[in-house]
């Protein structure tokens, strides 16, 4: 158990079948992003199968995973195990990790799996490949802050005005870490950093000073790269103008050697030639002190997040099938 920022109970899964050393663990998450536009078929939260295609919030991003892992459960449920099957099942990780973090903090069949050794594949959709690394997501939120008042007076403060210098620093380092390859990683695509600005004063009325600024700041942290001083930059415009710094998410990236045993393995049992690299960020950033860690998973990212979200049921039923085959291997032999 555990509580968001809100204040709002919440609950992982930390389950376990069988016993021994090392085994498998499953790692998903069950949150999902919001479903404000959604257009159909059926409801968001209403599963409808159709054209080979199960739609639904959460169907590709990542109960499509859940419900593979889950179905490869129930089709090996009853033989016997030689090493243990963890299921592994976190909230909050669209929102920073939180789910998570609690897992770290206070599961002790966690901090059991990772000494004894587990496999650990994280479901999210991959489209059935073999991925050894992702970036990691880091964000931070800058805000200033003024008085309103009518700009006919003088009895104004523009909050913009603070946040001026630190627009102009930030495209200077976009601009930096675009073109500069101290900053590129060539095993990724993209291979920069992705920073994404984005800023919003709220503000009613042309008219009207600005009360408030706020500049939010996304960048996503390549393995061997570290961007300590680009933060450096940034305090020390945020010091000089009294603007508020907050992090809003670390998660550090990831990176599993692709001639780790269990990159080699899921490469012989899928026939794929090599492993690869993605741009998103999943909660295996919380989860490194599990050594052999791999992302793999039914669905394609294409389709997360999108209107009207959806998974391909042939990739639900292949999921299926590599799953059961992982617990045969890592479980029962």
């Amino acid at each position: 158990p555990y509580q968001d920022p809100a204040g709002t109970p919440k609950m992982n899964l930390v389950a376990r079948r069988g016993s021994g050393s090392g085994g498998l663990a499953y790692f998903g998450h069950n949150d999902c992003v919001p479903a404000d536009h959604w257009t159909g078929p059926g409801g968001p939260f209403e599963p409808v199968v159709t054209r080979g295609r199960l739609y639904g919030r959460g169907a590709c991003d990542m109960k499509g995973s859940l419900a593979s892992m889950l179905e490869a459960a129930r089709r090996t449920q009853g033989k016997p195990h030689r090493h243990p099957l963890y299921y592994i099942c976190t909230g909050d990780e669209e929102v920073g990790y939180l789910g998570a973090q609690a897992v770290v903090a206070q599961s002790q069949l966690y901090r059991e799996l990772v000494q004894e050794g587990a496999r650990a594949v994280i479901g999210e959709p991959t489209r059935l490949r073999v991925v050894h690394a992702h970036k990691g997501g880091a964000g931070y939120r800058f805000t200033a802050h003024g008085v309103a008042a009518h700009s006919s007076t003088a009895k104004g403060k523009n909050a913009n005005l603070a946040m001026i210098p630190l627009l102009a620093e930030l495209a200077d380092i976009h601009d930096e870490i675009e073109t500069d390859s101290r900053w590129h990683h060539p095993e990724f695509d993209p291979p920069t950093l992705c920073m994404n600005i984005g800023i919003n004063d709220r503000n009613p009325a042309p008219n009207i000073t600005a009360p408030q600024s706020v500049c939010t700041v996304y960048l996503r942290p390549m393995p061997g790269i570290d961007i300590e001083p680009i933060l450096e930059r940034l305090r020390a415009v945020a010091d000089a103008q009294g603007l508020e710094m907050e992090t809003l998410i670390d998660g550090p990236p990831v990176y599993t050697s692709p001639k780790a045993p269990i990159i080699q393995e899921l490469l012989e049992l899928t026939g794929l030639d090599r492993s690869e690299t993605v741009g998103y960020g999943t909660d295996a950033s919380i989860f490194q002190d599990i050594e052999q860690l791999a992302i793999f998973g039914p669905g394609d990212v294409a389709q997360a997040h999108t209107d009207d979200e959806w998974i391909a049921l042939e990739q639900l039923e292949r999921g299926a099938d590599y799953y059961t085959q992982l617990i045969a291997k890592w479980c029962h032999e």
